[in-house]
Protein backbone atom coordinates (compact mmCIF):
# COMPACT_ATOMS: atom_id res chain seq x y z
CA UNK A 1 0.00 0.00 0.00
CA UNK A 2 1.05 3.40 -0.89
CA UNK A 3 2.32 5.91 1.40
CA UNK A 4 -0.38 8.66 -0.15
CA UNK A 5 -2.95 6.11 0.31
CA UNK A 6 -2.48 4.68 3.67
CA UNK A 7 -2.11 8.84 4.70
CA UNK A 8 -5.61 9.14 2.91
CA UNK A 9 -7.23 5.93 4.59
CA UNK A 10 -5.75 7.91 8.47
CA UNK A 11 -7.47 10.69 7.43
CA UNK A 12 -10.91 9.27 6.57
CA UNK A 13 -10.81 7.01 9.42
CA UNK A 14 -9.79 10.66 11.25
CA UNK A 15 -12.83 12.53 9.79
CA UNK A 16 -15.57 9.17 10.54
CA UNK A 17 -13.80 9.53 14.41
CA UNK A 18 -15.05 13.04 14.00
CA UNK A 19 -18.28 13.32 12.73
CA UNK A 20 -19.12 10.00 15.37
CA UNK A 21 -17.45 12.36 18.09
CA UNK A 22 -19.39 15.45 17.05
CA UNK A 23 -22.36 13.29 16.79
CA UNK A 24 -22.50 11.88 19.95
CA UNK A 25 -22.06 15.32 21.62
CA UNK A 26 -25.19 16.68 20.48
CA UNK A 27 -27.35 16.04 23.17
CA UNK A 28 -28.75 17.72 25.28
CA UNK A 29 -30.78 18.15 28.46
CA UNK A 30 -32.57 20.70 28.33
CA UNK A 31 -36.37 20.62 27.20
CA UNK A 32 -37.56 21.82 24.14
CA UNK A 33 -40.96 23.23 25.77
CA UNK A 34 -39.28 25.27 28.15
CA UNK A 35 -40.21 28.43 27.55
CA UNK A 36 -36.69 30.99 26.32
CA UNK A 37 -35.81 33.54 27.85
CA UNK A 38 -37.34 32.99 31.57
CA UNK A 39 -34.45 34.86 32.81
CA UNK A 40 -35.18 38.70 31.46
CA UNK A 41 -36.22 41.24 33.30
CA UNK A 42 -39.74 42.68 32.43
CA UNK A 43 -39.83 45.77 30.97
CA UNK A 44 -41.55 48.48 33.18
CA UNK A 45 -42.75 51.56 33.01
CA UNK A 46 -39.31 53.15 34.95
CA UNK A 47 -37.81 51.13 31.88
CA UNK A 48 -39.85 52.02 29.17
CA UNK A 49 -39.52 55.33 26.75
CA UNK A 50 -41.54 57.51 28.53
CA UNK A 51 -42.00 55.98 31.86
CA UNK A 52 -41.49 57.45 34.84
CA UNK A 53 -37.67 56.30 34.91
CA UNK A 54 -36.65 57.13 31.52
CA UNK A 55 -36.66 60.75 30.01
CA UNK A 56 -35.22 64.27 29.65
CA UNK A 57 -35.50 65.04 33.38
CA UNK A 58 -34.08 61.67 34.41
CA UNK A 59 -30.79 60.77 34.08
CA UNK A 60 -31.02 56.95 34.34
CA UNK A 61 -30.29 54.43 31.98
CA UNK A 62 -33.09 52.79 30.28
CA UNK A 63 -32.97 48.30 31.07
CA UNK A 64 -30.57 46.32 28.55
CA UNK A 65 -33.23 43.29 28.22
CA UNK A 66 -33.42 42.74 25.19
CA UNK A 67 -35.12 39.45 23.46
CA UNK A 68 -33.18 37.45 20.82
CA UNK A 69 -33.90 37.98 17.76
CA UNK A 70 -34.24 34.57 15.87
CA UNK A 71 -34.13 34.26 12.45
CA UNK A 72 -35.43 31.15 10.55
CA UNK A 73 -32.96 29.58 8.27
CA UNK A 74 -33.08 29.97 4.84
CA UNK A 75 -31.63 27.97 1.67
CA UNK A 76 -27.99 30.05 2.57
CA UNK A 77 -27.96 29.17 5.89
CA UNK A 78 -24.59 29.37 6.98
CA UNK A 79 -23.17 30.01 3.61
CA UNK A 80 -19.58 31.95 3.38
CA UNK A 81 -19.26 33.49 6.24
CA UNK A 82 -15.71 33.16 7.38
CA UNK A 83 -15.46 29.79 5.02
CA UNK A 84 -12.67 29.07 3.08
CA UNK A 85 -13.72 27.96 -0.52
CA UNK A 86 -10.23 26.97 -1.28
CA UNK A 87 -8.22 23.89 -0.13
CA UNK A 88 -4.59 23.92 -0.93
CA UNK A 89 -2.48 20.65 -1.26
CA UNK A 90 1.49 20.01 -1.68
CA UNK A 91 3.24 19.35 -4.47
CA UNK A 92 2.42 15.99 -6.12
CA UNK A 93 -0.10 15.19 -3.52
CA UNK A 94 -3.85 14.55 -3.43
CA UNK A 95 -4.07 14.23 0.86
CA UNK A 96 -6.29 16.75 2.24
CA UNK A 97 -4.07 18.93 4.96
CA UNK A 98 -5.49 18.40 8.50
CA UNK A 99 -5.41 22.81 8.53
CA UNK A 100 -8.46 22.62 6.10
CA UNK A 101 -10.19 20.29 8.43
CA UNK A 102 -12.92 22.92 9.66
CA UNK A 103 -13.03 24.17 6.12
CA UNK A 104 -14.55 21.05 4.88
CA UNK A 105 -16.55 19.95 8.37
CA UNK A 106 -18.52 23.86 7.86
CA UNK A 107 -18.94 23.06 3.91
CA UNK A 108 -20.09 19.74 5.24
CA UNK A 109 -23.16 21.52 7.18
CA UNK A 110 -23.69 24.04 5.12
CA UNK A 111 -24.51 21.08 2.65
CA UNK A 112 -26.34 19.02 4.70
CA UNK A 113 -28.35 21.42 6.22
CA UNK A 114 -29.64 22.60 3.03
CA UNK A 115 -30.37 19.32 1.24
CA UNK A 116 -31.32 21.06 -2.26
CA UNK A 117 -27.87 23.05 -2.32
CA UNK A 118 -25.00 21.54 -4.96
CA UNK A 119 -21.55 21.92 -5.11
CA UNK A 120 -18.76 21.53 -7.74
CA UNK A 121 -15.11 20.56 -6.94
CA UNK A 122 -12.73 21.78 -9.12
CA UNK A 123 -9.33 20.22 -9.05
CA UNK A 124 -6.09 22.41 -9.90
CA UNK A 125 -2.23 21.45 -10.34
CA UNK A 126 0.41 23.50 -10.79
CA UNK A 127 2.71 23.67 -14.41
CA UNK A 128 5.15 20.83 -13.48
CA UNK A 129 4.02 17.62 -14.67
CA UNK A 130 2.12 16.34 -18.46
CA UNK A 131 -1.10 17.55 -19.43
CA UNK A 132 -2.67 14.22 -18.42
CA UNK A 133 -0.99 13.53 -15.34
CA UNK A 134 -2.14 16.89 -14.36
CA UNK A 135 -5.77 15.78 -15.33
CA UNK A 136 -5.63 12.99 -13.38
CA UNK A 137 -3.97 14.79 -10.41
CA UNK A 138 -6.43 17.57 -9.96
CA UNK A 139 -9.46 14.58 -10.57
CA UNK A 140 -7.61 12.76 -7.24
CA UNK A 141 -7.74 16.00 -5.39
CA UNK A 142 -11.19 16.92 -6.41
CA UNK A 143 -12.42 13.52 -5.08
CA UNK A 144 -10.66 13.54 -2.10
CA UNK A 145 -12.44 16.86 -0.84
CA UNK A 146 -15.62 14.96 -2.43
CA UNK A 147 -14.93 12.11 -0.44
CA UNK A 148 -14.15 13.72 3.02
CA UNK A 149 -17.43 15.70 2.48
CA UNK A 150 -19.36 12.25 2.14
CA UNK A 151 -18.09 11.01 5.14
CA UNK A 152 -19.08 14.00 6.89
CA UNK A 153 -22.99 12.92 5.81
CA UNK A 154 -23.34 14.89 2.71
CA UNK A 155 -24.82 13.24 -0.54
CA UNK A 156 -22.87 12.03 -3.12
CA UNK A 157 -25.50 13.60 -5.19
CA UNK A 158 -24.78 17.63 -4.22
CA UNK A 159 -21.07 17.12 -5.27
CA UNK A 160 -19.34 17.12 -8.43
CA UNK A 161 -15.70 16.62 -8.58
CA UNK A 162 -14.37 17.66 -11.89
CA UNK A 163 -10.13 18.18 -12.57
CA UNK A 164 -8.94 21.02 -14.58
CA UNK A 165 -5.25 20.36 -14.20
CA UNK A 166 -2.85 23.42 -15.29
CA UNK A 167 -5.02 24.47 -16.99
CA UNK A 168 -6.91 27.64 -14.83
CA UNK A 169 -4.22 28.52 -12.74
CA UNK A 170 -4.51 31.05 -10.01
CA UNK A 171 -1.38 32.62 -9.85
CA UNK A 172 0.81 33.01 -13.15
CA UNK A 173 4.11 31.97 -12.46
CA UNK A 174 6.84 29.51 -12.37
CA UNK A 175 8.21 29.91 -8.71
CA UNK A 176 7.21 27.76 -5.04
CA UNK A 177 4.70 30.36 -4.10
CA UNK A 178 3.15 30.60 -7.38
CA UNK A 179 2.79 26.90 -7.61
CA UNK A 180 1.46 26.31 -3.55
CA UNK A 181 -1.20 28.70 -4.98
CA UNK A 182 -2.30 26.75 -7.81
CA UNK A 183 -2.73 23.02 -6.21
CA UNK A 184 -5.68 23.39 -5.02
CA UNK A 185 -9.03 22.56 -4.83
CA UNK A 186 -12.15 24.58 -5.12
CA UNK A 187 -15.33 24.62 -3.47
CA UNK A 188 -17.88 26.42 -5.93
CA UNK A 189 -21.67 26.57 -5.37
CA UNK A 190 -24.03 25.48 -8.63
Amino acid sequence: MTQARQTSRLFALSLMASAALLLGGCGSSVKLDDKAGSGAAPISDATRPGGSGYGANNNTVPSTNVAPVVVAPSDNAGADIGLARVIYFDFDSNVVKEEFRGAIEGHAKRLTAAKGKKVVIEGHTDERGGREYNLALGQRRAEAVQKSLTLLGVSGEQIEAVSFGEERPAVQGSNEEAWAKNRRAEIKDR
